[in-house]
């Protein structure tokens, strides 16, 4: 057996007979690059603490990533379809390793948000070369299959984050979180040498760099505003940021309509089922990204469950992935992609709207059904509007096409996680206020609590500790008086420990509620437009062109 893979996919007169082996390598590479931003869900506990970071901190760390991942994506995917999609590959993976080497080594803010910043990068290479990987290798007649297992991988990688952060952290600080990726993106390069045939598309022409350089200004301008505006507000940074975006969105729209080989032909969107797909991907990792920000932090500070414990109780949503992904393999065929697609942002609402009804008082049980539904609903929708973006685009264009997909996908989950992120944040805090009110805390305990839910129970544990030792000094001391008072003392700021904790935990659930209920609304009304836009059977949708239309391939991949 070769040890490197030299034949070309688009030479292969018949489908590559290690093919679902190169699948496993792609799935490998996925897994890793969804992990980075799941596991720090867990991490971030430690880090904050270790690190002393104060919340704009933190959200960077997270957001670090996202910025240049969203905005690379689509000039990498088409630099990769003209040069190597393989090549692509293996070099973000080893990009990514030396980011996460790097976030191992961090010891401050900047550190680690330039860390995450160089994986992002790493990620914008490997995520739309698996698409594109996985096109070129796979026959038509077997893409769907594939496309859905890649899919319920990313989804396995949504609970399996958590997971494996939360093992790590039982006896490893949080930088071990870096360090796991480095042996696994070490596998993925010498598999994807040796099981992952190279691939290109030789007739692709000069790549549109101008327009590639613009998506990369609009894109992050947008991310960044996003991120910016609801977490930091509407300062000169963020509306600056806007204003950008906006400008080069239409300098983009602009470009690419008179380039004759536009990076990205915009024209697709006007087909109804390509402009649903992408939708409905936006859509629904904006309620999933947005529900699993708030979901980890409950099940950690709420209820009280370390790192691997979260991760345990994630496990239902990964195996609700795969059953809703063997689901739409079976339904898909035989009732068309807009049903199977609606029922999934349908379920994916249904989800939303059980964990409207968490209260103070909700246990862990009461939040199994809403991941089971959820891991169902990410199974059905996911797969079909991916492999309809993908058949979207000729094989020229298989990385675009893959990198188009990809940012839809970023972009929902950014704006889940800043929107509904936020808008859990207000409401925490103005439930917290009014719980508080009439209590003795402290004006500056009380903005404190209100920061977040973590820094909300610190203060009722910092209330505990004051408690504790004022107890213990009244064991000490001689003065009868002097005792009982220092023990009234203790009494007073015990109780009041209590009262802050219950109010943090009863403030945070009802935020739960009350952003869940408008994720429902929103994902409720974008299914009723998705299930306008995408076609029905008998009107055709997304469809791949046929083989004597496409452009002609080279044998000449790396």
């Amino acid at each position: 057996m070769r040890l490197v893979m030299t034949e070309p996919a688009e030479r292969m007169e018949r489908p590559y007979a290690r093919r679902w082996w190169a699948l496993l390598v792609l799935c490998l590479s996925l897994l890793i690059i969804v992990m980075a931003n799941t596991a720090l869900t867990v991490a971030a506990p430690d880090m904050t603490e270790d690190l002393g970071l104060s919340s704009a901190d933190l959200q960077w760390v997270i957001d670090g990533y996202t910025v240049p991942y969203a905005a690379l994506m689509l000039l990498l995917g088409a630099i990769g379809d003209k040069y190597s999609r393989r090549g692509a590959l293996v070099l973000g993976l080893l990009v990514f390793g030396g980011g996460s080497v790097f976030g191992f080594l961090a010891d401050s803010a900047t550190t680690v948000v330039a860390a995450r910043a160089v994986m992002g990068a790493g990620a914008a290479m490997i995520m739309p070369a698996t698409l594109s990987l996985l096109a070129a290798t796979f026959p038509r007649a077997e893409r769907a299959k594939a496309i859905t297992l890649w899919t319920a991988t990313a989804g396995l990688a949504i609970a399996a984050g958590p997971l494996v952060a939360g093992a790590l952290l039982e006896h490893h600080g949080w930088s071990s979180t870096f360090l796991i990726n480095v042996p696994v993106a070490a596998l993925a390069v010498v598999g994807a040498l040796a099981l992952v045939p190279p691939s290109r598309a030789g007739h692709r022409g000069r790549i549109d760099y101008g327009g590639g350089l613009l998506s990369v200004v609009w894109i992050a301008a947008l991310v960044y505003t996003i991120i910016e505006g609801p977490h930091f507000g509407w300062g000169a940074k963020a509306v600056t940021a806007a204003v950008v975006a906006a400008a080069g969105f239409a300098a983009f729209v602009a470009w690419e309509l008179r380039h004759p080989r536009p990076v990205l032909d915009v024209r697709r969107f006007a087909d109804r089922g390509f402009a649903g797909s992408n939708l409905a991907v936006a859509l629904f990792f904006l309620a999933v990204f947005g529900a699993f920000y708030y979901l980890t932090q409950h099940l950690q500070f709420v209820l009280g469950h370390d790192a691997l414990g979260t991760g345990l109780r994630m496990l239902p949503l990964a195996g609700a992935v795969f059953a809703g992904s063997a689901l739409t393999g079976y339904l898909t065929p035989r009732v068309g992609m807009k049903w199977t697609v609606t029922a999934g942002m349908a379920g994916g609402t249904a989800a939303l709207a059980l964990l409207t009804l968490i209260d103070a008082g909700s246990s862990y049980g009461d939040f199994v059904a809403p991941l089971v539904v959820l891991g169902l609903a990410i199974g059905l929708a996911l797969s079909p509007c991916t492999d309809a973006i993908m058949g979207a685009f000729p094989e020229s264009e298989l990385g675009v096409g893959g990198a188009v997909n990809d940012t839809s996908l970023e972009l929902g989950g950014s704006l889940g996680i800043a929107v509904l992120g936020s808008l859990l944040a207000t409401s925490y805090s103005g439930r917290l206020e009014d719980a508080a009110a009439g209590s003795t805390l402290p004006a500056s305990a009380l903005e404190a609590a209100q920061d977040s839910v973590g820094a909300g129970y610190a203060v009722a544990r910092g209330l505990g500790d004051r408690a504790r030792q004022l107890a213990e000094q009244a064991g000490q001391a001689g003065d009868p008086q002097q005792a009982e008072r220092l023990r009234a003392q203790a009494e007073q700021l015990g109780a009041g420990a209590r009262r802050m904790a219950d109010a943090v935990g009863s403030s945070f659930a009802d935020a739960v509620a009350h952003t869940s209920l408008v994720g429902a609304v929103v994902l409720g009304a974008g299914t009723l437009v998705v299930a306008l836009l995408l076609p029905g059977r008998d009107r055709g949708g997304v469809t791949e062109e046929p083989a004597e239309e496409r452009e002609p391939e080279t044998a000449g991949a790396r």
